[in-house]
């Protein structure tokens, strides 16, 4: 019998009718900048190539959608079994925020007709980081539509069919964890190429290891914002008793982003350039303030039994982890005085209906597919 059970209830509510407006609606902007092109709906430019479709809908999105890559880790790398029920719910985000980010991808290129050359040897660059990303973007949604198949399994009735594909379900977790550890790195390598052009605060080499840190925080962040989310919205039991032990690894994981960042900011002898009162400096001290709550409120014991503080600390790190990334690509990017960029409204509505459209089909696979643990929860405090 299967450990798992779906959440049931309707399938049409008013959050979900919004949610599909929403996603409508970016459907219907982006008609309009495959007829007419990136100028007709975007403020891109020669200077500013990347806008908020790259820097939230795939640098940003990516990382929210590491709840099934960080929970892989913790659960099959260092064999913490006790986390396994938040694993299935973790991977059903992330294969939307994965697979929508990949498909994102579409709508900032130029040539979009030609994005299949990126796969095809006579046009591929193998030495290009941005290949790299592509082709490990591409790679890693296929192996979580993998992973997620026995789900499919389980509410169809394919037993047989199941057992087979978990004799060779560890390659695909392998290739799981693998695959985001090397673009979340490369995402940070891509700043890298960029030299000069970005502030010192936030320009080193460090910037691989940083972002791959920074994107297992948030996997973990996520995990618990969704647990929260869910088990408000379906009235399921919470969880907070397992998150409470998963707050603790949350809390050593951000603490070492920290302690590489601040480390490398002395070594480089940049540190002062956070206490100079400009904009970009206020900016650091923002994203570093976010990152310090949660390490200020799970540090206690008592608070980690706390649903709400728990919640709040997942949002606090989501949020600086936001931060950091915007303003690494868009805010501490200067490619000169030329130059100026503030994403339009049909950007920012089209980024919206991309979120909405993951929310919707994250509600409605987990309305009818058996994606929450059946085992009951440990009493909790609120």
């Amino acid at each position: 019998m299967s450990q798992y059970t779906a959440a049931g209830g309707k399938l049409i509510t008013p959050l979900r009718l919004v949610l599909a407006a929403l996603a409508l609606n970016a459907g219907v902007l982006l008609a309009i900048r495959f007829i007419y092109g990136l100028a007709s709906i975007t403020n891109l430019n020669d200077g500013y190539t990347w806008g908020v479709w790259v820097v939230v809908d795939i640098v940003i999105g990516t990382a929210f959608a590491c709840g099934g890559f960080a929970m892989a880790v913790l659960v099959y790398i260092f064999n913490r079994g006790r986390y396994h029920p938040l694993v299935r719910p973790a991977l059903l985000a992330s294969l939307f925020g994965y697979t929508l980010g990949g498909i994102a991808v579409l709508f900032d290129l130029g040539r979009y007709w030609n994005f299949w050359h990126i796969m095809w040897p006579g046009y591929g660059h193998p030495d290009s980081v941005m290949f790299e990303v592509a082709v490990c973007i591409s790679v890693y949604i296929l192996v979580m539509w993998i992973e997620f198949a026995p789900t499919f399994l389980e509410r169809f009735g394919r037993p047989n069919l199941r057992r087979r594909l978990n004799k060779v379900l560890f390659v695909f977790i392998a290739l799981g964890v693998l695959l985001p550890s090397m673009h979340q790195s490369s995402l940070g390598t891509m700043l890298v190429v960029f030299g000069n052009q970005i502030h010192d605060l936030w320009q080193t080499q460090m910037l691989p290891l940083l972002f791959l840190i920074s994107a297992i925080c948030m996997g973990f962040s996520i995990v618990v914002f969704e647990a929260t989310i869910v088990a408000a919205g379906f009235k399921r039991p919470r969880e907070t008793h397992i998150l409470g032990k998963l707050a603790v690894v949350m809390v050593w994981t951000l603490a070492l982003f920290l302690a590489v960042r601040f480390v490398d900011l002395m070594a480089r002898g940049k540190l002062g350039l956070a206490f100079t009162g400009d904009f970009l400096s206020l900016m650091f001290l923002a994203e570093t303030a976010l990152f310090l709550v949660p390490i200020v409120i799970l540090a206690s014991p008592a608070r980690r039994r706390s649903a709400r503080l728990l919640f709040m600390s997942g949002v606090a790190m989501l949020l600086g982890g936001s931060l950091y990334r915007i303003d690494a690509f868009l805010i501490a990017f200067h490619p000169g005085e030329n130059f100026s960029y503030f994403p339009s409204l049909p950007e920012m509505l089209v980024t919206v209906g991309i979120f909405a459209f993951e929310i919707l089909a994250y509600m409605v696979f987990a309305t009818y597919l058996p994606v929450f643990h059946k085992a009951a929860p440990a009493p909790h405090t609120s």
